[in-house]
């Protein structure tokens, strides 16, 4: 199986709030609802494991600098 090419987190989120919007229109059939609900599944997993491995790289930039500020950061600010 080849290896899964990295989540642009950005456009993944995009494509997630569109079909948010369009499911929340409830013009969709239940078939379409349902493929996009999937969808929506697995773009969430790819933003998830995006923002994992973002925290792992922030983690690791921390540790080089010979600190280890292990604090909560809001990201609203």
């Amino acid at each position: 199986m080849p290896a899964k090419k990295p989540v642009n987190f950005e456009k993944a989120l995009a494509e997630l709030e569109k079909l948010v919007e369009e499911m929340e229109q409830g013009n969709l059939s239940l078939e379409d609802s349902l493929k996009r609900f999937e969808k929506g599944i697995a773009l969430t997993s790819d933003c998830q494991q995006a923002l994992q491995k973002a925290e792992l790289k922030v983690q690791e930039l921390i540790e080089k600098n010979g600190k280890v500020l292990e604090q909560d950061f809001d990201v609203d600010e």
